[in-house]
């Protein structure tokens, strides 16, 4: 049987490694690639452990607006807190999985529900929700701390 790990071949176990470089990415340009896409991951906390969940997002003013699922986790979350911000984490990247090209970026923040109504109609339009008829509000998160890397092809 080959085996894939690193060394036993005499070689780097996977070629397409070689010619790509990562590259950190300054905050303001990791979240305007947070702009182009459309779908990540919220990380949060349920019974003190790491939760993650896929949903859909845009970017308004510097902040992230996600839609919440009626009687969801981070709907109940975010109720149980009265008003406070939860501390989250959110996940997008774009990465090709054939070439491994292209761009990851995390932002660490605080989610609040937002709660003016015309607010809410508005995300409402621009979100669509995953199953129709779920969706019954919207969450900010007020990224704090973005940080990103683009991988690129080109050795150092």
């Amino acid at each position: 049987m080959k085996s894939h790990a690193a060394g036993t071949t005499g070689g780097p176990p996977y070629p397409a490694a070689r010619g790509r470089r990562a590259e950190e990415l300054a905050a303001g340009e990791a979240l305007d690639l947070l702009g182009t896409v459309e779908l990540g991951r919220l990380v949060f906390t349920r019974h003190a452990l790491p939760a993650v969940r896929p949903v859909n997002h845009l970017i308004d003013a510097g902040d992230i607006i996600i839609r919440v699922q009626d009687g969801s986790t981070l709907a109940a979350l975010l109720a149980a807190q009265e008003g406070a911000a939860v501390v989250v984490a959110y996940e997008a990247d774009d990465i090709d999985p054939d070439e491994h090209l292209g761009w990851s970026v995390v932002a660490t923040g605080y989610a609040t529900a937002v709660t003016d109504p015309g607010e809410i109609e508005r995300y409402a339009r621009l979100l669509r929700p995953w199953v129709e008829g779920t969706a019954s509000g919207a969450v900010r998160i007020r990224p704090d701390l973005v940080t990103g890397f683009r991988l690129r092809a080109g050795g150092p």
